[in-house]
């Protein structure tokens, strides 16, 4: 049996939901002694389902959350190494759930893709 810190049996009973309710979150221990620990608190089912539901609402909240997120201009303005660097050198956006940002980073690296064959192209004929 393993070892929390702070022991699960003196965490509040809401904390403990919050464990139970967020299975893939937390060590596998550490879920059994929430559940035995609420059990022994005479917490109803009710509200560890209840907990259960609303864990999974956050989650898929901050999935559509993270899917709508999209560069600003704002972006570009205050941050822009590290926004340009993200655009042009990150691959796992989609993967990481950044559908909008993916989308806009393809239609950006066309455009910075043109930018610089255009100034390579003005450089040459200039120097020419």
């Amino acid at each position: 049996m393993t070892d929390f810190k702070p022991p699960i049996a003196t965490r509040t009973t809401k904390e403990l939901l919050k464990i139970v309710g967020a299975i893939e979150k937390w060590n596998g221990d550490a879920v059994e002694q929430a559940r035995k620990e609420l059990k022994l608190r005479n917490v109803p089912q009710d509200q560890i389902r209840h907990a259960e539901y609303l864990s999974k609402k956050a989650d898929k909240y901050e999935d559509l959350k993270r899917a709508k997120e999209s560069y600003a201009v704002g972006d570009f303005i205050f941050e822009p190494a590290g926004t340009l660097f993200e655009v042009l050198f990150s691959w796992e956006l989609k993967k990481d759930g950044y559908l909008k940002k993916a989308e806009q980073q393809k239609r950006l690296r066309l455009v910075f893709g043109l930018l610089i064959l255009t100034l390579i192209i003005y450089v040459k004929l200039a120097a020419d």
